[in-house]
């Protein structure tokens, strides 16, 4: 008989690829399980993983058995009910019901669901396939990396023209001292011995003879220390910094008049969350501008944007008007990548559509990646939304969608981002 001794180091990640392959094998089940938990789970934790759940009978693996049928006969040690030619009924062989499909059954036992918890990044990586961003090809050249060159203190190697002086001589300086201290002293006190001979009639002659070899000696010695030596010379370092090139600015544009209720704000932040975590995956710099709304519009934190609340009517040339002053401001076009995202319910002054269309038009979609609007509502399309489909007639980086319900969020952002045919 063959033993088998598995001597593999226990390593971490021994599973990865069997993961894989059971993600690959079941992605159609497992998006779709994503696709749900985007419009059931709440913004807080909208960037992090997600458990899975997976019909047990969807799993279930070809096998062979005996069928149904034929006459057996099987031997139960321990058995004390039943005798040699006893008859024993046949169990039902329908299935029974599980609690994993929901369904309640008063017999038997069923199987649970399986439950499979995925990662942040393959959440994401499944919540984002096939998406990408349009226009992207003009960002290319922007994802580059770029270093710029900074001082990084000293170091002991270098060119000559990298020498730093003052370090070289301070350590010059400490190493001279430190080698020639003790000497110094000897001769010192030396000097003063031999000075004390001459002082003395009848000296020995031999002592100060050999006081005067000792002195020689020990200047000899001093002098020989070299002024600067290659253990003292010392370098200016420099390294490289990362420029962060591939960056991009994100504009939120909201409606927030009194006709816009807190359930559509809260619509209009899944969406905003969902562009935000698409385009990090892009861009390693994202800032994001928060611009809200009424007749009047004003910058402000994530916190007022979504939950402070007004009232009054709605002029969204006053929003756009402030997109364009803070992007010519702090966001240069030729430095940033900028998208734009808009959520309203379609409520504007009926004056304000065409200024609306001459600041679209003239200042803003010239420079950005992208714009996008969603209309958050169940009733008709106004005049807003008419402009706006103009617009995206006439220009390829513009584009709108409706919203009527939480459910319609995920399928309405991959629409917008859906991969072209003509993409590489």
């Amino acid at each position: 008989m063959a033993n088998f001794i598995d001597r593999r180091l226990n390593a971490k990640g021994k599973s990865t690829v069997n993961r894989q392959r059971f993600i690959e094998r079941y992605k159609s089940k497992i998006k779709k399980s994503v696709s749900d938990a985007v419009t059931q789970r709440s913004v807080t934790d909208i960037d992090t993983g997600e458990s899975i759940s997976i019909p047990t009978k969807d799993l279930s693996e070809p096998i062979f058995h005996q069928g149904s049928g034929g006459i057996r006969k099987q031997v139960h040690p321990g058995n004390k009910e039943f005798t040699a030619g006893d008859k024993i009924p046949r169990p039902d062989s329908g299935e029974q019901s599980g609690s994993g499909d929901g369904n309640a059954s008063d017999t038997g036992d069923g199987d649970d669901d399986f439950i499979f918890q995925i990662s942040k990044d393959e959440y994401l990586e499944l919540l984002f396939e096939d998406l990408e961003l349009p226009n992207l090809q003009n960002t290319e050249l922007n994802k580059i990396s770029e270093y710029q060159i900074h001082r990084a203190g000293f170091t002991n190697d270098g060119v000559p023209a990298n020498i730093n002086i003052v370090r070289s001589l301070q350590s010059s300086l400490a190493r001279r001292i430190a080698l020639t201290v003790s000497k110094k002293k000897e001769l010192e006190q030396t000097k003063i011995e031999l000075e004390k001979l001459f002082n003395v009639p009848g000296s020995d002659i031999d002592e100060i003879e050999r006081k005067k070899n000792i002195i020689q000696s020990l200047e000899g010695r001093i002098k020989r220390v070299p002024f600067i030596d290659t253990f003292d010379l010392r370098f200016n370092n420099y390294a490289k910094h990362e420029i962060p090139s591939s960056q991009a600015v994100m504009f939120c544009i909201m409606d927030v008049s009194g006709s816009m209720d807190q359930a559509t704000k809260d619509m209009a932040k899944r969406f905003y969350i969902l562009l935000y975590l698409f385009l990090t995956r892009t861009y390693k710099n994202l800032d994001v501008v928060f611009i809200r709304h009424h007749t009047q519009a004003k910058e402000v934190d994530e916190q007022e944007f979504f939950y402070s609340q007004e009232t009054g009517g709605t002029i969204v040339s006053s929003a756009l008007n402030l997109v364009t002053e803070i992007q010519k401001k702090r966001f240069p076009e030729n430095e940033w990548n900028i998208y734009v995202a808009q959520a309203s319910d379609g409520d504007n002054w009926a004056d304000d559509c065409n200024k609306c269309v001459e600041t679209l038009t003239k200042n803003i979609l010239p420079v950005v990646r992208y714009y996008s609007y969603i209309e958050i509502t169940q009733r008709a399309h106004q005049s807003l939304w008419k402009q706006y489909q103009k617009l995206q007639n006439d220009f390829d980086n513009m584009t709108v969608q409706h919203i009527k319900q939480i459910s319609d969020i995920y399928p309405v952002f991959r629409e917008l981002f859906k991969r072209q045919s003509n993409s590489a």
